[in-house]
């Protein structure tokens, strides 16, 4: 058990992005299609995050052509280019899943200011 730990200690990114639940983030994902590789930016809010250490995941979330769209990113994998913080979140939730089941201006989330 104690190598895998170490083993999983290797595998962690040094610059992983501080981020909180309700924060907006711009995540660049690298995108492989054949022997081409593209960065695609998913922008949205930081509905939940789970895990620690290199099974550590968040959730986001944003609203695209009228359809909400959620995408997990592991927190430590290579194919997270990085994470922009757009702007904070002021929430007193750990999962904010209740935005799934709200619409317009009801599901934001205000800003607090750092």
């Amino acid at each position: 058990m104690d190598a895998l730990k170490i083993i999983a200690q290797g595998q962690l990114k040094e610059d992983a992005p501080v981020m909180r639940v309700g924060d907006t983030v711009k995540v660049h994902v690298k995108i492989r299609e054949g022997e081409r590789e593209r960065i695609q930016v998913f922008e949205g809010t930081v509905i939940a995050k789970r895990g620690s250490g290199v099974s550590e995941t968040f959730t986001v979330r944003r609203v695209s052509y009228g359809v909400g769209v959620e995408r997990v990113f592991p927190v430590h994998s290579p194919n997270v280019a990085k994470v922009e913080l757009v702007r904070f979140g002021k929430v007193r939730r750990s999962k904010l899943y209740y935005l799934r089941d709200r619409v317009g201006k009801a599901a934001k989330v205000k800003e607090q200011l750092r």
